[in-house]
């Protein structure tokens, strides 16, 4: 294990986590981000590390390939008929594309309930050209916009597949709530009953885990070989679903799209709010599963993409072709409103892990 840096008590990742992103304009560094993260075997060893990832962080948008493992492990997926690009929109905090909504908005009339059954509030569409276009056509979005919308929308599926109440789906008492905390620390090895809890941008409980939890979570759901054979396939499912349907993950030239797209399954992301970051690594014949968790100590999203490609490169995992696609995130230009670059965010020259 690389050296790692564990806080005091009570100590700030700003000033403990070390740096490991840095935005430059012109030829000065202007800003930069502070980094924790954990690289995770499927037997809990940490491999690779950087800052305090013992720390417990809101899990945020990051998780939600896990929070649809009971969509597909309680038969909800099949018994509607769901098609594997509905997984996906399980999994995304898409950008509110046509693509979005209508496939979420089709799914709520399959259950025979509406938009106004979900949770999560309206929003602006993420995508700017759509978001321009509702402003031309006089018309507001809907909670089917809100980029979690299918993650809801798959919770209301469990729910009524297992003949739950649909309303109150989002308390922390309800079973849809209960059985995504069972499954967290199942998956992440952690008890979670003392852990801190807060209601995520989208409505739902939102419980803190440590960045090690979070990275042992995405070891198993990158070879969930040792886990439950109903689980194991449902996982399997998932991936598939995220890899042969990256656009619905985020939208068409969004890096956790762009990633889960290129790399065929080999390596699977998700992002969240806040600066977290969190990636599966397929076993292979030489190497195991690995789980990967970052924050971003300040909560800068920019940086996340960044670090995690460090993290990417540091491992050797990525195929040619995937490596080149991704570049853009490798070292992001960073343009003025005329479109000039003037300075790029990127990794700093010695990564402290």
């Amino acid at each position: 294990m690389s050296e790692s840096h564990h806080a005091t008590p009570g100590a700030s990742p700003l000033l403990v986590d070390p740096l490991l992103v840095e935005v430059s304009r012109g030829p000065a560094v202007e800003s930069a981000h502070r980094v924790a993260l954990a690289v995770v075997d499927t037997d809990g060893r940490v491999l690779l590390a950087a800052g305090d990832y013992e720390r417990p962080v809101y899990p945020r948008s990051a998780i939600k390939p896990l929070q649809a493992i009971p969509l597909v492990e309680s038969g909800a997926a099949d018994s509607a008929g769901r098609e594997p690009a509905d997984i996906a929109l399980a999994c995304a905090s898409h950008a509110g594309m046509a693509m979005h909504t209508t496939r979420a908005g089709r799914w709520l009339v399959d259950l025979g309930l509406s938009p106004d059954d979900l949770v999560c509030h309206a929003h602006w569409p993420n995508d700017e050209a759509t978001a321009h276009a509702l402003v031309r056509a006089g018309a507001a979005p809907s909670r089917l916009h809100n980029n979690c919308s299918g993650k809801h929308t798959a919770m209301l599926a469990t729910a009524r597949h297992l003949g739950e109440a649909v309303a109150g789906y989002d308390r922390p008492g309800h079973p849809v709530q209960q059985r995504i905390l069972g499954l967290l620390e199942q998956m992440g090895g952690h008890d979670l009953e003392g852990a801190a809890r807060a209601i995520d941008g989208c409505g739902l409980p939102v419980i803190a885990m440590p960045l090690g939890a979070m990275a042992l979570a995405w070891a198993r759901f990158a070879d969930p070989a040792g886990l439950a054979d109903r689980r194991a396939t449902a996982i399997g499912r998932i991936h598939r679903a995220m890899a042969d349907h990256g656009d619905l993950l985020a939208g068409p030239g969004r890096f956790d799209s762009v990633l889960n797209s290129v790399c065929g399954g080999a390596v699977l992301t998700k992002g969240g709010a806040e600066g977290v970051a969190c990636a599966a690594i397929a076993p292979t014949v030489n190497t195991p599963g690995l789980g990967i968790a970052l924050k971003v100590a300040d909560g800068a999203g920019r940086a996340a993409p960044v670090a995690l490609m460090a993290v990417l490169d540091r491992l050797a995992v990525l195929s040619d072709q995937a490596s080149t696609a991704l570049q853009p995130w490798r070292t992001t230009p960073l343009t003025n409103w005329a479109g000039v670059v003037v300075g790029e965010i990127r990794p700093v020259a010695k990564p402290a892990f």
